[in-house]
This record gives structure tokens, C-alpha cells and sequence, in this order.
């Protein structure tokens, strides 16, 4: 049976309405869209807009000066210092007394264009200052009073900038001597407040006494401007001038004044007052800080919180620098009440006492909690000041349960701020350290992603810290006593990448790379490396994979157990460089450069040289154009004579592409690359001149990795004699507990010659002990390197091109490896022992003292993988 069909009328009713529909949707796009035909211009305007284009640059600019509209004026205006660099002669002479003529009339915009203008021909000087003054500064002087507040800021800035390269004696005729009847009080306010901030920035230009004769008079008469506006300026001002004048002058002359202002009836001016007077606190000395400052300063505070919130916003932002310049002249009293007064402020708005009134409606509601969150979080950027001023030893009594509150504040831009910083206190703690343990973990969780991205950018050094509790030597157990640290390090990371803030994300990959020098390998495998191979093959953003590919490519390197790096290192083969994706072989081109930068030559040949050279018969353009640009870097990684039969593989696979490439832009990048191939130099296995310090840097590399090899073994033996000691301890204990006395007796007589105890094996334990007490301190060394003697010849190399690319961790595990061990070894020719010798089911271009022994041997090896990995290819193509 088939369904019933549908009503046609009620299809019909359907379609009309949608049709309907439509047609509405039509008409009101016509009504939006006849806004925009009218202001389409017409044939007439099109006409007045158009130029002759035969016309020369100065030619053009004088004709829209002169007859064009203003938006064509504007545009010669700010396209003045380009005349001035192509043709000043003619722009000084015909543009710049049209620009004069129509700035008179200008709006604001013009004005704005014009002043910039000014400034940039200023700044670069495509004229001599004098020619500058003659010709600019009248201007800039004659639209300093615009009653557009932007627009007479704007010629201000221009002007002040001027002051600075302009001589002496056109200062004084042009500005200065203006100045005195523009300072006057019969002069408009805009005026006066112009002449403050001019006078602040003339002293620096003057000697001591000019400034005494000729500016300080006009100082103090606009310090007792009947404006409050005026007095505010001038006191802003106060801070130069005695720069310019001197320590004895400040004491007679500007501390007076300041003294006077911080008793203004306005608060604007007390405001100013006492700023200034805390930036110029090194300008006085202890009497004037102890008997005049700091009273001031007392009273200040104590009246603070009866005024409007902005003065405590101010005075919780400058409470830091206060109290670092006054310390050591408070008294135990003064110091704990300035200390109290630092709490309250970090919890103000916070406590019940500081409620709202009833009376207060919703608007006015917000903006003070807005102007509380300014006060805590300006707290909050002063709390590593006041760790000092309380000092690091009485951190837990005094500011313990501040930090605390701080660190779990309701606001984002509290929380923002102490993360910031975050490492700045744990400098200062250094063996206290370990008492904000749980408020880092209490940060790393935070659900905003704005406080994560804050502490992030000292993650390695405050994870370091706290590693080492603030010594130099590292702990043997990391983060024991921190066990929620790895769960939220994963948890933050998580949220990050949940998120869409992708450089977040990027940033927390980067720095994860200092996880090896903070716990145990085998945390970093089980928590942190699977969920690198997640990201590399399921993220979508590209700056994103390749932190994860480099990080992996770190956590691979530090790795302590070689089952462990072989699995990876299957891994990235099959999941990556074979994988059915081509984006998944695109990130496995990455992860090689990386390994190529990270790892040493003999490492990258052995494992992925061949799984990067089968990437030249990729089905992709793509890719193969990715692997040619990878291709010079690969070649590096080689050394003759040892790796002649990879040089002739990765000459067999050039001239393939050579020969079959089909794609243009491919075919394109495979020329570029023969001619880069052809240019380099092959490092040889002894060392030379020219590549002395990267040769030096790959052997320290290939030094280390084959050490882990030996600590690894060492470790294995270490647990299997504590396993047989165990044993052996237990059944003697049951042979002595079954046996008589006599009986033990005579067995002991017995035993004591030809026992285990003999000198030989127990000297081969010392030995192994030592190897093994060796190894594990160059476990710390690896990572917490302080010294080493090739320190030179290392830091040489950062200024070559290719040993750039080394990276910092690398670089300072390698510095560490100047043990005794290494010196009496040979280094043109490390081996592992046959006992150590890898084994594993892996792509394997090994070279060495195994190559060179049995070619046969290394060569069927070689093959074998690759027919098989080929095989693999061709299945998934």
C-alpha cells in the first residue's frame, strides 16, 4: 500500500505563501538598496572629481588645494611627506601656503590629518630643523587654541616633539617668550593648560638657572590658578621641572608647592599632588621623606576611603612604589599599619561591610564594583613589592591569606593580574616556594582562559622553581608532594583546546617542553604523549600540530626507556608518514624537520630517512612538494664516507623526480632544490674547520642519546640485583631460623673463604654502583647544566645558520655532558656496547662501527624494511 498523496490545496497554499514571502523579502531589499543609488555620484560630480592625469604631483596637490573638495584636500594633506621627500623645494614654496589657507577653515579631520602630517615630516627629517621652524611651526603654534579638544591635542603633541630638536634661542623667541602673556589669567583656560604642559617640557631644554629666572615665576602663578583644572596640570608638570632644576631648587622651590596642592580643596588636585609626589620620592632625602612626605602621606591614606573611589584606584596603584621608597623610616607601628591598610584594600568590595545602600540604583551599583575590581586588581600588581616590604621569611604569617584571596578573587581581571605575577613571587619566596603550591593548581584550573594564557608565559620557570624548591639542586622525587599537578596540566590543556583561542593552546604546547626537566619519563609517556599524537592527527590548526609535533619530538628525546621510544617512533612512521591521509604525511615532513634539529645525524638516519625519501613517490603534489624543501636538511643530517649508500639513495630519488615529476610547481621546487643540493658541503666523519662547531654539537647529541641507552641498562641491572639481594636475604633468613648453632657455626667457618664476599665481583659491583651514581647525576646535569668545557666552542655556533635551529633545551643538555665519564672516551668513534644495541622492528639506516664491519649485514637490513614499508604504500594508494 502506498501513502495517501498530500491535499494539493493545501501544496497550492503553500507555494503562494512562500511566493509571497519572497516577494516581501524582494521589496525590502529594494527600499535598503535605494539609500545606497543615492549616494552614488552623479555624472556632474564625476566630472568636478576628476583630475588630468598629465598633471606632475605638485601640480595636482596645488588644483585640489585650490579647487577640489575636502575630502581630495585631505588627502594631499596627508600625502604632504611624501611630496616633502620627492620635491621639497617645490612643496615649501606652492603647496604648504595653500595647506595654510585651508587649514584655516578645515575640519577637524583635516586639522587631525594635518597635525600628523607635521609630525611624521618632523620625524623624518626630510628637512633641516631651522628650515622646519621657519616654515611649520607658526602653523603648529597658530592651531595650538582650536576649540576641538583632539584637534589642539594633536598640535600639541606635534609642537612637543618639536621642542625636543629645535635649538635653544628659537625655543626662547617663539614659544617662551609667548608663553608669559599666554599663562596669564585673562587668558582662556585651553590657553593656560597648554602653557603647563609646554613649560614641563621646555625645562629639560634649559639650564638651571633660566629655568629659576624665566619658567619658575610662570610655575608657581599656574599652581595658584584660580582653576582646578589648571592647578591639576600644572601639578602633573611639577616631576620635570625638577628634573631640570636640581635637588636644592626642588627642596625651596617645588616641594613647597606640591605641600600646598596636596591640600587643595579639589580632589583631582590632591590626586596629582600625590602622585607626583611619590615619583619624585628619591629626589628627597631621608629628612624630607620622614618629616614632610610621609605625614602627607599618612593623611592621605587615612581620608581616602570617605572620598570617591577614583583616589583609591590611584592610591592602590602606586601603594608598591610608596612603599619601597619610605621603607626604612617607618616605624614597627607605621609598618604594620601601612601593611593593614594593603589587606583591606585587597579585599575591598569583597566583605559584607562594604555593601551597597539601599538607596543606590543598579547603574550606579556596577560602576562601583567596577572601581573595586580597579583597586584589587591594582593590589594584585603590587603584591611582589609588598613580599618585600613585609620580607620572604614572613610571607606565611603576613600575606599568605591575601595571596589566597587574590588567587580565588570573582573577578577575571584580579586573577589575571596575579597570575601575571606569579613567577615574580615565587622568585621571591625561593625556598618558600612550596607554600603556594595549591594556588598554582588553583590558576591552572581557572575557567577562564584569559588567567591560563597569563601564567603560562613563566610556566617553565615557575614549574622549575617549584621542582627544585627555589635551590639550585634538582629534588630526586618531582612534585611529590604535588600530586594534583599532572591532572591539571592535562585539564588546562584540554580546556584550551576546546576552546577557539588556538594561540593559547599553541603557547601551553610550546611550553610543555619543560616537563622533562620536572617529572619522570614515564609520567610524561602515560599523561602527556598519547595525547601529542591526539592533537597532531585530529586538530585542525596548523600552528597548533606543529607545537604538538615538536614537543613529542622533546618528550621523545628525554625519553629514559627505549621500549617506550621505539613504540613512538612506530608511531609516527606507520600513523603519520604511511598514513592514508596526506595531511597525516604532511605533519610527519614536520615532525622530521623537527627530529633533525632536535635529535643528532646518526638518530635520524637510523630511524627516518627512509620513511622521509618513500615520501618522493607520494600520490600528492602537495607532499612531494613539501619533502623537496626538506630535502637540503636532510642531506646535512648525512656524513661521509659512513653514509655514501644513503647519498646514492637520495640521488636515485632526486633524478626520479627529476625525470617523472608531472606537476609544474612541483617540478618547479625539485630545480631549485638540485641547484641548493649541489651547492652544499657533506660534513665528513672527521671533524672540520668550517663545520667544527655543528659537528661538535651533533657528536654531544649522539654522546647523550647513546648515555640514556647505558643508564637505561645500568637502571635494569640495579633492580635485578636489589630483586636477587631481596632474595637471597629472605632465604638466608629461613636457613638461619631452621638450623641449629652448631650447625650455623660450621657452616659459617665454611663459608667464609671461598663465599661470595671475594675482592673481584665485589670490586665489579663498586664499579656498577659508580656507573650507576654517574649516570643518574648526569640525569640532573642534562637538564640543570651550569658549567662545561665546551662552553665556548658551543656558544660560537649560535651564529651560524644551520645551528640555529638547535634549540635551547637541546642546547643546555649538551653543555652538561663534561664528565669525567667522556673524557678519557674517544670522540670520533662512540659505540654502544652489543649488550645496549637497540633491536628494534623499525626502518633502520644504522651507521657506525656495525656498518662499517659487515656492509652485507647493514645493507640487507636496510632493505628489508623498506620493500616492506613500499608494499605498504602501494596498499594504501
Amino acid at each position: 500500500m502506498h501513502p495517501p498523496p498530500p491535499d494539493a490545496g493545501v501544496a497550492m497554499d503553500f507555494g503562494q505563501n512562500s511566493l509571497f514571502g519572497y516577494m516581501e523579502d524582494l521589496q525590502e531589499l529594494t527600499i535598503i538598496e535605494r539609500p545606497v543609488r543615492r549616494s552614488l555620484k552623479t555624472p556632474e560630480e564625476i566630472e568636478r572629481l576628476t583630475v588630468d592625469e598629465d598633471l606632475s604631483d605638485i601640480d595636482r596637490a596645488v588644483y585640489l588645494l585650490s579647487a577640489g573638495q575636502d575630502i581630495q584636500g585631505a588627502s594631499v594633506i596627508a600625502n604632504l611627506p611624501f611630496l616633502m621627500r620627492q620635491n621639497p623645494t617645490e612643496t615649501l614654496r606652492r603647496v604648504l601656503p595653500k595647506v595654510r589657507e585651508v587649514l584655516h577653515v578645515a575640519s577637524v579631520e583635516m586639522q587631525i590629518t594635518a597635525a600628523v602630517s607635521f609630525l611624521t615630516i618632523l620625524q623624518e627629517e626630510s628637512m633641516s630643523v631651522h628650515t622646519f621652524a621657519h616654515s611649520f611651526l607658526q602653523v603648529i603654534l597658530l592651531h595650538l587654541e582650536h576649540r576641538d579638544t583632539g584637534v589642539s591635542n594633536a598640535w600639541l603633541e606635534t609642537l612637543l616633539s618639536a621642542v625636543e630638536l629645535l635649538p635653544k634661542e628659537t625655543l626662547r623667541h617663539e614659544i617662551l617668550n609667548p608663553l608669559v602673556s599666554k599663562a596669564q589669567l585673562s587668558q582662556t583656560v585651553q590657553s593656560r593648560l597648554v602653557s603647563c604642559k609646554i613649560l614641563g617640557k621646555l625645562t629639560n631644554k634649559f639650564d638651571a638657572h633660566s629655568i629659576k629666572r624665566e619658567i619658575l615665576p610662570l610655575v608657581k602663578s599656574l599652581c595658584q590658578d584660580v582653576e582646578y583644572e589648571v592647578r591639576s596640570c600644572m601639578c602633573r608638570q611639577l616631576e620635570n621641572i625638577a628634573q631640570g632644576i636640581g635637588t636644592e631648587l626642588t627642596k625651596n622651590v617645588v616641594l613647597p608647592e606640591l605641600i600646598e596642592l596636596s591640600r587643595d580643596e579639589s580632589g583631582s588636585v590632591r590626586l596629582a599632588a600625590f602622585e607626583t609626589l611619590v615619583n619624585m620620592l628619591d629626589m628627597f632625602d631621608t629628612d624630607d621623606r620622614s618629616q614632610t612626605i610621609l605625614p602627607l602621606v599618612k593623611s592621605f591614606c587615612e581620608k581616602s576611603f570617605k572620598a570617591d573611589e577614583s583616589i583609591l584606584i590611584s592610591l592602590s596603584f602606586h601603594l608598591g612604589k610608596l612603599c619601597h621608597g619610605l621603607y626604612g623610616i617607618f616605624t614597627p607601628d607605621q609598618h604594620l599599619r601601612f601593611l593593614e591598610f594593603y589587606k583591606k584594600l585587597c579585599t575591598l568590595g569583597l566583605q559584607q561591610e562594604n555593601g551597597h545602600n539601599e538607596s543606590q540604583i543598579p547603574s550606579q551599583i556596577v560602576e562601583q564594583e567596577k572601581k573595586y575590581t580597579s583597586v584589587r586588581k591594582n593590589c594584585a600588581y603590587n603584591f611582589p613589592a609588598m613580599i618585600v616590604f613585609v620580607d620572604p621569611k614572613n610571607f606565611h604569617m603576613e600575606l599568605y591569606s591575601t595571596f589566597f584571596c587574590l588567587c580565588h578573587d570573582p573577578e577575571v581581571p584580579v586573577r589575571y593580574t596575579i597570575a601575571i605575577c606569579f613567577y615574580e613571587v615565587s622568585k621571591l619566596l625561593n625556598s618558600g616556594v612550596h607554600l603556594i603550591h595549591k594556588e598554582l593548581i588553583t590558576l591552572l584550573q581557572d575557567e577562564s582562559l584569559e588567567v591560563l594564557d597569563a601564567l603560562i608565559n613563566h610556566l617553565p620557570e615557575i614549574l622549575e622553581l617549584m621542582s627544585t624548591g627555589g635551590e639550585n639542586s634538582v629534588q630526586e622525587n618531582k612534585f611529590s608532594s604535588l600530586p594534583d599537578l599532572i591532572p591539571a596540566l592535562t585539564a588546562a590543556e584540554q580546556r584550551a583546546a576546546a576552546s577557539l583561542k588556538w594561540r593559547t593552546h599553541e603557547k601551553l604546547l610550546q611550553k610543555y617542553t619543560c616537563l622533562p626537566h620536572i617529572i619522570s619519563s614515564d609520567q610524561i609517556y602515560y599523561r602527556f604523549l598519547q595525547r601529542m599524537f591526539t592533537i597532531m592527527m585530529t586538530n585542525n590548526v596548523l600552528p597548533v600540530q606543529r607545537a604538538a609535533a615538536r614537543t613529542l619530538c622533546i618528550f621523545l628525546r628525554y625519553n629514559r626507556k627505549q621500549e617506550q621510544r621505539h613504540e613512538v617512533i612506530q608511531k609516527l612512521i606507520e600513523q603519520l608518514g604511511q598514513g592514508k591521509s596526506y595531511w597525516n604525511r604532511l605533519r610527519f615532513l614536520d615532525t622530521c624537520e623537527f627530529i633533525i634539529e632536535i635529535f643528532s645525524r646518526s638518530f635520524f638516519c637510523k630511524y627516518f630517512f627512509l620513511p622521509v625519501i618513500e615520501l618522493t613517490h607520494d600520490p600528492v603534489a602537495n607532499v612531494r612538494m613539501k619533502l623537496c624543501y626538506l630535502l637540503p636538511k636532510v642531506k646535512s643530517a648525512l656524513k661521509i664516507p659512513a653514509d655514501m649508500h644513503l647519498l646514492q639513495q637520495l640521488e636515485m630519488c632526486v633524478r626520479k623526480l627529476l625525470c617523472q615529476e608531472k606537476d609544474k610547481d612541483v617540478l618547479a621546487i625539485v630545480k631549485k632544490t638540485v641547484l641548493e643540493l649541489d651547492r652544499m658541503e657533506m660534513s665528513m666523519d672527521m671533524f672540520q674547520k668550517k663545520n667544527y662547531e655543528n659537528d661538535l654539537l651533533d657528536q654531544e647529541k649522539e654522546r647523550e642519546e647513546l648515555l640514556f641507552l647505558e643508564m637505561e641498562q645500568l637502571e635494569k641491572e640495579k633492580h635485578q640485583n636489589d630483586g636477587r639481594l631481596t632474595s637471597d636475604k629472605s632465604f638466608e633468613k629461613k636457613r638461619r631460623d631452621s638450623r641449629t648453632p652448631t650447625q650455623s657455626l660450621s657452616k659459617n667457618a665454611a663459608i667464609s673463604v671461598p663465599g661470595p664476599s671475594s675482592s673481584t665481583p665485589s670490586t665489579s659491583k663498586e664499579i656498577k654502583k659508580s656507573k650507576l651514581t654517574r649516570s643518574q647525576s648526569f640525569n640532573n646535569q642534562a637538564f640543570h647544566a651550569k658549567y662545561g668545557t665546551l662552553d665556548k666552542c658551543v656558544s660560537k655556533s649560535s651564529t651560524l645558520a644551520h645551528s640555529s635551529s638547535v634549540s635551547g633545551l637541546v642546547r643546555t643538555a649538551m653543555l652538561s655532558l663534561t664528565d669525567d665519564s667522556f673524557r678519557t672516551r674517544n670522540t670520533s668513534s662512540v659505540s654502544v656496547p652489543a649488550n645496549f644495541s637497540p633491536n628494534p622492528v623499525l626502518p633502520s639506516t644504522s651507521r657506525g662501527p656495525g656498518n662499517t664491519a659487515d656492509p652485507k649485514s647493514s645493507g640487507s637490513k636496510d632493505a628489508q624494511p623498506r620493500k616492506a614499508t613500499l608494499k605498504s604504500r602501494k596498499s594504501n594508494s
